[in-house]
C-alpha cells in the first residue's frame, strides 16, 4: 500500500511538473505576443506622426509659395504701370510739339511726323 501512495505521489508530482512547464511556456507566449503587439502598436504610431508630419511640412511649403507667389504679382503689378506710363521727358517733348503747332511753327504734317518719332522712342 505504501508503493501505491509513493507512485501515486510521484505521479501527481510529475503532473504537476507537466501542468507548471505547460503554464510557463503558455505565459511566456502571450508575454511575447503582446511584446510584439505593443511594438507594431509603436510602429504604427511612428508612422503615423511622420505622415503627419510630412502633411504638415507640405501644408507649410504650399503656404509660403502662396506668399511668394502674391509677393510676385504685387511687384509685376507695381513694375508695369511705371512701364507702361510715359517718361516725363516724353510728356514734356509732346507739351512742346504742341505748343509749336499752336503757335503756328509746325503744320499739322510736321506736328504728326515728330508725334510720331518722340513716341517710336
Amino acid at each position: 500500500m505504501m508503493r501505491r501512495r509513493r507512485r501515486g505521489l510521484v505521479g501527481v508530482m510529475a503532473t504537476t511538473a507537466v501542468v507548471a512547464g505547460t503554464a510557463t511556456a503558455v505565459s511566456g507566449g502571450v508575454a511575447r505576443h503582446q511584446q510584439s503587439k505593443a511594438q507594431a502598436q509603436q510602429q504604427d504610431a511612428a508612422a503615423d506622426q511622420a505622415a503627419f508630419d510630412s502633411q504638415q511640412q507640405i501644408a507649410d511649403m504650399q503656404q509660403q509659395m502662396a506668399a511668394m507667389q502674391a509677393q510676385q504679382a504685387t511687384a509685376a503689378a507695381g513694375a508695369a504701370p511705371a512701364a507702361a506710363a510715359p517718361s516725363t521727358d516724353m510728356v514734356t517733348e509732346l507739351q512742346r510739339l504742341g505748343d509749336l503747332k499752336a503757335a503756328g511753327v509746325l503744320n499739322d504734317a510736321e506736328f504728326e511726323a515728330a508725334k510720331a518719332k518722340v513716341l517710336a522712342g
